[in-house]
């Protein structure tokens, strides 16, 4: 390991593969099986939790004793140990003969934690897997040329992960490149066009009539990559879904028909969590009174514990998410959703099975369409939309996208109509924090 590594790994933090530990304690042992339980990975002795390196002092007594605890778990886990100045590293691989237990019980890693399970989970989740995990595996067709350097930027940028290695240590650092080849996780985030080599990376978008799945008004296939694909499904419903705005004085209130916080956590769910061995692609449908959001891949725990815990079946696939603003946090999706809805008052369903996980948002009607400024309608003309639009900048209350939802128009009816209007008003501030002002 290198400085320029290290440094990577002490701004990149804890995570599903890598842990710190400020010094040797008796939770050594749990950590070690938790990673053998899951994918491995690395444990550095002499850093904090907040990535402080406090450094320990490395002697064969210290290294001994570490293989001592490895070697006595059950069965015993294979350890190997590097050094970098004073912190001691510790590697682990996923173990081949699962499950691994301490004596203080079994324990897997998931996201930045090891969490303690009873035996029959981690056997059960043994035998479900039964191979290794699709995101892990290695596209041996996917090369260089295929590889998308604007999403790769893009990723960075989101995750906050600075370009102090080589593109190839980085995709290394991150569990995406192996000496083997790319991981399929690297193509379904960095490929050009994922589906040309997993066809089920592709995500549906559905805009139907009425109430049942019958009259399509819209619908669109998109592969545009794990984080495009989370972005235009999320924007895709948000441009369907009307918004109610309550004027009082210069204070503006919005009740939406469905809660943004509650879609985005279904479809970043289904991406993430579907079994991509099997099916059709990830479906994000709006009908006239509900939004549906369908994945292949049903539960991999009890039904009764749905809500109550959280197992991973794309585990490289969260812990990349799980570094940007998509994944606020591992395991907490459906209580967000149930919390999301509740508060904004729509009912929800959960639906699953061996083979499919659905989520229903059903409208919420009684906050939208009530009490809308009175002067907005549906197919306003043009002359009547521009006097409204000088209204409502005279006000601070322009907004294109929602002016567009309420009148009936879509998006570039309004801008030509702000194009027409130019002579009176102007845009200050910048592109996000800016607003429209009379001149």
């Amino acid at each position: 390991m290198n400085k320029k590594e290290f440094e990577f790994i002490l701004n990149e933090g804890e995570g599903q593969y890598i842990e710190f530990k400020e010094s040797l304690n008796s939770y050594l042992s749990k950590e070690i099986v938790g990673f053998a339980n899951a994918s491995g990975g690395r444990i550095f002795l002499g850093i904090n939790d907040n990535s402080e390196i406090k450094g320990v002092k490395i002697t064969n007594k210290l290294k001994s004793q570490i293989q001592d605890i490895a070697r006595n778990c059950d069965p015993t886990v294979f350890v190997e140990l590097d050094e970098f100045e004073n912190v001691l590293i510790i590697n682990i691989n996923e173990g081949k003969n699962k499950p691994y237990a301490c004596k203080e019980g079994f324990y897997l890693r998931v996201g930045p934690n090891s969490q303690k399970m009873k035996r029959d989970e981690i056997m059960s989740l043994a035998v479900k897997e039964g191979k290794i995990r699709f995101d892990e595996q290695i596209c041996k067709d996917f090369s260089w040329k295929d590889f998308d350097e604007e999403k790769f930027e893009y990723y960075l940028k989101l995750a906050g992960i600075s370009k102090i290695l080589e593109r190839e240590e980085i995709l290394e650092n991150l569990n995406l490149l192996t000496k083997d080849g790319f991981t399929n996780a690297c193509v379904l985030f960095f490929a050009k066009r994922p589906s040309k080599y997993i066809r089920t990376s592709k995500v549906r978008c559905v805009h139907f009539e009425g109430e049942e799945r019958i009259d399509i008004l819209d619908k669109k296939e998109v592969d545009r990559g794990i984080v495009g694909n989370i972005e235009y499904a999320i924007n895709y419903i948000k441009e369907l879904v009307p918004v109610k705005f309550e004027i009082e004085s210069l204070e503006r209130k919005e009740y939406p028909e469905y809660p943004e916080e509650a879609y985005r956590e279904a479809i970043i769910n289904a991406i993430v969590h579907r079994d991509y061995f099997n099916g059709d692609e990830v479906a994000v449908e709006k009908l006239k009174d509900k939004i549906i959001v369908n994945n292949k891949g049903g539960l991999l725990f009890d039904e009764k514990d749905f809500g109550k815990k959280s197992e991973q079946r794309n585990r490289l696939i969260a812990d990349l998410l799980s570094k940007t603003n998509y994944m606020e946090k591992v395991g907490t999706g459906i209580n967000r959703i149930k919390n999301a809805c509740n508060f904004n008052g729509n009912k929800f369903d959960f639906d699953f099975n061996e083979d499919d996980f659905f989520v229903t948002i059903y409208s919420n009607k009684k906050n939208v369409g009530k009490n809308v400024d009175k002067n907005v309608g549906k197919n306003v003309g043009k002359s009547e939309r521009q006097r409204l639009i000088l209204e409502r900048v005279r006000k601070g209350l322009f907004n294109q996208r929602e002016f567009a939802l309420e009148v009936g128009v879509d998006t570039k009816t309004i801008e030509r109509d702000v194009e027409k209007l130019k002579d009176k008003i102007e845009f200050v501030g910048s592109k996000k924090g800016g607003k429209w002002v009379l001149k």
